[in-house]
């Protein structure tokens, strides 16, 4: 199986170079508004931005920034095929202009945005991120009336075009069949609150470049894609950064398109697309041995696994794993600065558990 990875280093609020109805997945993070490290991106992409600044505009700057936003969704709505998902990690923002304190709720005005444009909202997750820091409140702390509760999560909205997507034709459903996760992830991924995310399996970029992009992990991208599209699907990412999501897509043998209007971040992208050949192996080894682990305790606990994966030939709880197999790139070409393609190979059993059956 071979995949294709192509990177457009230009305004996502027009992409050109993707056709109608052609991408199965949009996984990305965009700017967030009322966020300061992103003051200077928004203010030149419209000037209106600078002037509501200027003014102390608080309101009037969220609305602007979002409406710098929104010709993206319009994009991804044209782009995204009838029954796909779009998934856009969020967050709120707290500021204080001209002396006044208040939070500005991103998530919320893009599902407004999102539902005008004709998408349907789903349930969506919210992404716990605990914060270390020993003082988290904000505010007059132990005084009452005068503090306010710290922020420490962001969302992950989930969208669709449309009705649900349909699979057809025999192989479609066959790549459908594969594409499965285990019962024990859907159980956990599936949950409308994470708590696991607190950064990435190891560094896919340096932490100057991942600042600047203000990257999410990689494990968010790789459960996403696996979770709302099958093996060979294209996923968009109109807000690359570093590639966290178009290495997500390698790890889980999907095609992607990737957007970003920073060319310095090149470096950072081929760096993440190289991690991700020794990355993917390892997430795939360890989705595999925690399966096993799942197996034992069952197994243990006097709860045998009444179906067998075909391809691994180890118990699984449902018939809907019975062709379940995790795919890893094998082989990478880099064709020019902003083109790969990936060949890849059924992952193996881990060795702690190659004679299992035994």
């Amino acid at each position: 199986m071979k995949t294709g990875h192509l990177i457009h280093f230009s305004d996502a609020r027009c992409m050109t170079a993707v056709a109608d109805d052609s991408i199965d997945l949009v996984v990305t993070s965009p700017p967030y508004p009322m966020i300061e490290m992103w003051d200077d991106l928004f203010q030149k992409m419209d000037s209106a931005v600078k002037t509501c600044m200027s003014r102390q505009d608080g309101p009037g700057m969220f609305e602007v920034m979002h409406q710098v936003l929104d010709p993206v969704w319009q994009e991804c709505f044209r782009v995204l095929k009838p029954g796909g998902f779009v998934c856009i990690n969020i967050g709120d923002a707290t500021r204080t202009i001209d002396s006044h304190f208040a939070l500005y709720t991103n998530h919320a005005r893009i599902l407004s945005a999102a539902r005008e444009i004709g998408f349907t909202s789903l349930p969506c997750i919210i992404w716990r991120k605990q914060t270390n820091a020993p003082t988290k409140f904000m505010g007059s702390g132990m005084l009452p009336a005068g503090a306010y509760v710290t922020l420490e999560h962001e969302y992950i909205l989930i969208l669709r075009k449309h009705g649900k997507r349909e699979f057809k034709s025999a192989e479609e459903k066959q790549r459908r069949r594969e594409s499965a996760i285990f019962w024990e992830e859907r159980n956990h991924w599936f949950s409308d609150v994470w708590f696991d995310l607190k950064g990435t399996v190891q560094a896919l970029a340096d932490a100057k470049d991942r600042n600047r992009s203000a990257a999410f992990p990689f494990e968010l991208a790789y459960r996403l894609i696996n979770m709302f599209s099958v093996k060979g699907d294209q996923v968009l990412d109109p807000f690359m950064g570093t590639g966290t999501t178009t290495a997500g897509a390698m790890a889980a043998g999907r095609s992607s398109v990737g957007y970003d209007t920073d060319t310095h971040l090149i470096p950072a992208i081929q760096r993440t697309v190289r991690a991700v050949m020794v990355l993917a192996g390892q997430v795939a080894a360890r989705r595999l041995a925690r399966h096993q682990d799942f197996v034992e305790q069952r197994t243990a606990a006097g709860k045998p696994l009444k179906h067998m994966n075909v391809p691994y030939g180890f118990p699984v709880i449902t018939s809907q794993e019975k062709f379940l197999q995790l795919h890893i790139p094998s082989e990478l070409i880099q064709t020019d600065e902003t083109r790969f393609e990936v060949s890849h190979e059924m992952a193996q059993i881990p060795f702690k558990y190659s004679l299992f059956d035994d």
